[in-house]
């Protein structure tokens, strides 16, 4: 009798003891939710570097767009900016390989599928910038953890880095890897 008279008295306090840590811990643990806004918005007037040519001006702007909506997350906006730089490819002269690139975008509804095709698209696009400045810096940015941490390139006309391949996932997931000036 007298053990149960002491072990009650024990037992009651240390449930009580363990509810009030839990709540404690439960309180303590349980995160702060925010919500952050990730839309990520591009103006022509936006960038800062002078172009040569007015056709590879023309180029790097509607890629930016491109990039813009893949940032966004946005398959619809992404098919509709690379319907506008096909057509600016054609007038460039872009061969029929690179064409099909920015063609896979604009056919596809699947956002992945669409930024696993701007890595193409960003090669050409490098490409048609080689010598394109007369003034300012383009900056190739890179996330090492693209496509299953193999890794991809995009062109950015700011230091900011902003994600094409994660976008709303990882927005800021990145580093300037060179500067084309």
């Amino acid at each position: 009798m007298k053990l149960s008279s002491i072990y009650l008295p024990l037992l009651a306090m240390a449930m009580l003891m363990s509810c009030g840590d839990k709540n404690a811990k439960d309180g303590a643990s349980e995160p702060e939710v925010k919500t952050v806004e990730t839309k990520f918005e591009h103006k022509a007037g936006d960038i800062e570097a002078s172009f040569k040519d007015d056709k590879v001006m023309s180029v790097f702007n509607k890629y930016v767009g491109l990039k813009t909506a893949l940032i966004n997350t946005d398959a619809s906006a992404a098919a509709a900016s690379a319907s506008e730089l096909l057509t600016t490819f054609n007038e460039q002269g872009v061969d029929e390989s690179r064409i099909a690139l920015v063609q896979k975008i604009v056919d596809s509804k699947d956002i992945e599928a669409q930024r696993s095709a701007f890595v193409g698209v960003t090669n050409t696009v490098e490409e048609l910038l080689a010598d394109a400045l007369d003034s300012g810096k383009i900056y190739k940015q890179y996330c090492p953890m693209a496509f299953k941490n193999t890794g991809a390139y995009w062109l950015s006309e700011s230091k900011e880095i902003a994600n094409p391949y994660f976008g709303d996932k990882m927005y800021r997931c990145g580093r300037i890897d060179s500067i084309i000036e």
